[in-house]
C-alpha cells in the first residue's frame, strides 16, 4: 500500500512548530517573519508576538550594534553554522531578564535564514562548577604549598603559574615591597619577558604604586580599565607599549597597608567575572599571608639575632669599663701627682682623649644593647626639628636638601631628649653619606595609633613615627640584612665605626618602640622610628639636674670584686678625706657591716661575681641596718634583679669609668639623702 501524500509546506511548517529548538525565521533587514511556540515561549512572548519585530530586539541593548554588523556580514556570505561553534550570545527576555544563548543559522533561500536558539544556562552552569571545581582544586595545592613551604619566592612562582593556568590570561606579576615605599619592586613572573618587568618596576615606582593601592583599599580584585582614567598612568603606559589591554590588580594587604600587588595581565580586553575574581583574590590572600608569614620568621629570627648580640657586647662593654675604670682612675692618680711636670702632662692628657674615646665607644656598645640609663621625659618632636634645624643644615651641607616636617598638634614622645636628638643625627648623617652627590633629605613625624597584635609585637596605644627619607644611593638586601648589627659598616676605614645605626636600634628598643628599615639600591633608603607618647603628667616634663653637692667625710665601705678598680676607688676616697674600709666580695661586706657600726656608707659594684650583686647586697644590708646610704656603681647598670626596687629606695647608679669628682659628688648625694 503507497504511503500517504504529504504537502511539503504542511510538513515544513509541522517540523518547524515541534522543533525542540527556539527557532525564528529572519529576512534581510532582520525582521522575524516566523517563530515556533518555542521561540515565544523562551523570550517571554505571546503567540504570534514575535513576528515583525527586529531580531536586534531579543538581545541586551550594549550588544545590539555589534549584532547588527555581524547580521550584514552574514548576509553577504549565506552559510550554514551549526550549534555549539563557540558563538555564544546573551539574549534578553520580554520581562528584561538576560540569559546565555547558542545560535545555529541556516539560509532558507529568498534571502531568509532560520536560526535555532538554545537556551545554555543549564550547560553554562554545569561548565563553571566544573571550572570552580579544578580551580577549587588548584588553591587547595597551593593551599598545601603555603603551609609547607618557608620560601615565599617559590611561592610567588606557584601562584603565578597557578593564575596564568586557571584564568588563561597573557601574564602574571607578583610585586613584593614595604609599606609606603615609592617602588614594589617585582621579585617573579610568568609570561612576561624581562624588559616587561623593567617597565612595570619602573611604573610602580612613578605612580608611588604602592601608596595608591594602600589609599584605594579594595575589598577585592578590580580591573585598571574601570580605574578613572588619570589614574596610575605610568602602568597604563607600560602595559600599552607592551601589548597588554588591561590588567586584573589584587592589593597584597598587611592590615591596613599594601605590601604588593598581585597583577593578572591580558592583551585582548575579556569578562572578569565573580568567579574568575574572586580566584585571583584568593590566591592573591594566599600569597599575602605565605609573604607576612616569612616576613614575621626574619623579623623574629633577626631580633634574636641582635638580642644575642646586645647581650654579648653589654657582656664586653662591662668588662671594658672596669678595665677602663682602673686607666681612667690611675691617669687621675698620676695628673694629680705629676701634672706639673711638662712631659708628664703631654702624655697624661694623651692617654685620657683614648680613654675618653673608649668611654665613647662603650657607651655605644650599651645603646645598642639596650643597658645604657635613659632619662625619658615628655619630649615635643616640633621642639626637637627647631633645635636640630640649623645644627644639620650646617652638618648636611648646601648640596642636601634637608625638609623638615612635623604638624602642629603632634603629641609629646616619651623618650630621653639627647637620644633621640642623638638618633635622628645619626640617621642623618648616615643619609649625607648615601647621597656623595647631593639629593633630598626628608624627616617627619606623625602620630599613629597602634592595635593589638600590630607593628612588630609593639605595645597597643600611641605612638609618634618618626621617619628620615633619602634619595640615596641604598642598600642591597645583604646589607639591609646587617646594618642594625654593631660594627657591621661599608663606610671606608676611618669614616664609620658601625655603631651609628646599632645604638638607634638599642635607643628606641629601650624605649619601648621600633626601628624598621626599608631601601633599595639607587632608590634611597626610608628609617621609621616608633616611639610611644608621653603619659599626660611627663608631657611638659623637664630634665632634673642635681644641685650642687659638697663632699660629706665618713666612713665608707667598698666592696668591689676586681683589685685594681678596688685600689683606685680607694685612692680616690682617701683624697676626697673618705676613711674606708674594703671587701671583695659580698659576705665579707656583711661580715664588715656586723663588726663595725661606724659604717656610714655602702659603695658597691653591682656585678661582685660570688653569686651576690650589688643590688642584693643593699637588701640584705639595710636588713641589718635600716636607713643606710648606699650608692651602687656599674658598667653593666640596670640589667640585674632587683635594680628597679633597689633605684625606687633612693639607691643612685654611678656609670663606669667615673671620674674622682663624679665619685665625689655621687657620694655627698647619698649621704645628703640620709642626712634628710
Amino acid at each position: 500500500m503507497p504511503a500517504p501524500r504529504v504537502d511539503d509546506e504542511d510538513l515544513f511548517r509541522k517540523l518547524f512548530e515541534t522543533a525542540p529548538d527556539a527557532m525564528i525565521v529572519v529576512d534581510r533587514a532582520g525582521s522575524i517573519v516566523l517563530a515556533n511556540p518555542q521561540a515565544d515561549r523562551l523570550f517571554g512572548y505571546a503567540p504570534g508576538e514575535l513576528v515583525g519585530m527586529c531580531v536586534e530586539s531579543l538581545l541586551p541593548e550594549c550588544a545590539r550594534a555589534t549584532h547588527t554588523a555581524h547580521r550584514a556580514d552574514y548576509n553577504a556570505s549565506p552559510r550554514v553554522r551549526p550549534m555549539g561553534a563557540g558563538h555564544e550570545l546573551t539574549g534578553v527576555r520580554r520581562d528584561g531578564r538576560v540569559f546565555p544563548l547558542e545560535i545555529a543559522l541556516s539560509p532558507v533561500g529568498n534571502g531568509l535564514y532560520a536560526a535555532s536558539v538554545r537556551d545554555i544556562s543549564e550547560s553554562q552552569r554545569a561548565r563553571q562548577a566544573l571550572r570552580r571545581a579544578e580551580r577549587d582544586g588548584d588553591l587547595a595545592e597551593l593551599g598545601r604549598q603555603v603551609l609547607e613551604s618557608s620560601q615565599d619566592g617559590s611561592l610567588r612562582a606557584a601562584v603565578s603559574e597557578l593564575v596564568v593556568k586557571a584564568l588563561d590570561v597573557d601574564g602574571v606579576a607578583v610585586a613584593v615591597g614595604l609599606p609606603g615605599g615609592n617602588a614594589l619592586p617585582i621579585r617573579s613572573a610568568n609570561g612576561i619577558d624581562a624588559d616587561m618587568l623593567d617597565a612595570l618596576g619602573d611604573a610602580f615606582t612613578r605612580d608611588r604604586m604602592a601608596d595608591y593601592l594602600t589609599r584605594r583599599q579594595s575589598p577585592g580584585a578590580w580591573l585598571l580599565a574601570n580605574e578613572p582614567a588619570g589614574a596610575l598612568p605610568a602602568l597604563r603606559e607600560a602595559l600599552a607599549a607592551h601589548g597588554f589591554a588591561d590588567a586584573a590588580i589584587v592589593p597584597l594587604l598587611d592590615r591596613h597597608e599594601a605590601t604588593g600587588a598581585l597583577l593578572a595581565l591580558v592583551r585582548e580586553p575579556c569578562d572578569w567575572d565573580v568567579d574568575r575574581l574572586g580566584f585571583l583574590q584568593l590566591a592573591a590572600n594566599m600569597l599575602a599571608s605565605a609573604v607576612l608569614r616569612g616576613r614575621s620568621q626574619e623579623q623574629l629570627a633577626h631580633a634574636q639575632r641582635l638580642d644575642a648580640l646586645g647581650q654579648l657586647t653589654g657582656g664586653i662593654a662591662h668588662d671594658f669599663n672596669n678595665l677602663l675604670t682602673v686607666v681612667s682612675g690611675n691617669l687621675q692618680i698620676l695628673d694629680a701627682e705629676y701634672g706639673d711636670v711638662a712631659d708628664a702632662r703631654e702624655l697624661i692628657d694623651g692617654a685620657s682623649r683614648a680613654v675618653d674615646r673608649c668611654v665613647n665607644l662603650t657607651r655605644k656598645l650599651l645603646g645598642f644593647s639596650r643597658r645604657r640609663t635613659l632619662t625619658p621625659r615628655g619630649v615635643r618632636p616640633q621642639q626637637v626639628f627647631d633645635d636640630l634645624g640649623q645644627m644639620l643644615a650646617r652638618t648636611l651641607g648646601s648640596r642636601i636638601d634637608l625638609r623638615l616636617d612635623c604638624p602642629a598638634g603632634t603629641p609629646p614622645v616619651y623618650a630621653d631628649p639627647g637620644e633621640l636628638e642623638a638618633a635622628l643625627v645619626n640617621l642623618a648623617i648616615n643619609a649625607r653619606d648615601a647621597m656623595p652627590g647631593g639629593g633630598t633629605l626628608h624627616m617627619s613625624a606623625r602620630a599613629r595609633t597602634i592595635a593589638a597584635g600590630e607593628a612588630g609585637g609593639l605595645q597597643p596605644g600611641e605612638y609618634v613615627v618618626f621617619l628620615v627619607e633619602d634619595t640615596g644611593t641604598g642598600m642591597t638586601q645583604d646589607v639591609l640584612d646587617h646594618a642594625l648589627e654593631p660594627f657591621f659598616t661599608t663606610k671606608d676605614a676611618g669614616k664609620g665605626s658601625g655603631l651609628g645605626l646599632s645604638m638607634v636600634y638599642g635607643f628606641v628598643r629601650q624605649s619601648g618602640g621600633r626601628v624598621a628599615i626599608g631601601s633599595q639600591p639607587g632608590r634611597g633608603t626610608r628609617v621609621e622610628i616608633l616611639l610611644p607618647t608621653a603619659p599626660p603628667e611627663d608631657e611638659l616634663g623637664e630634665a632634673r639636674t642635681p644641685g650642687s653637692i659638697s663632699p660629706g667625710h665618713a666612713r665608707v665601705l667598698v666592696v668591689e670584686d676586681e683589685p685594681g678598680v678596688r685600689k683606685v676607688v680607694v685612692r680616690f676616697l682617701h683624697a676626697l678625706g673618705y676613711d674606708t674600709l674594703e671587701a671583695g666580695d659580698g659576705a665579707r661586706a656583711m661580715a664588715l657591716l656586723r663588726m663595725d657600726r661606724g659604717i656610714q656608707l655602702l659603695f658597691s659594684d653591682v656585678s661582685l661575681g660570688s653569686g651576690t650583686n650589688g643590688f642584693e647586697l643593699v637588701r640584705e644590708a639595710r636588713r641589718l641596718r635600716p636607713g643606710l646610704p648606699a650608692l651602687l656603681t656599674s658598667g653593666y647598670e640596670r640589667t640585674t634583679d632587683g635594680a628597679e626596687e633597689a633605684l625606687e629606695s633612693g639607691v643612685e647608679l654611678l656609670r663606669k669609668p667615673y671620674r674622682r669628682e663624679q665619685l665625689g659628688e655621687a657620694l655627698a648625694k647619698a649621704l645628703e639623702g640620709r642626712q634628710g
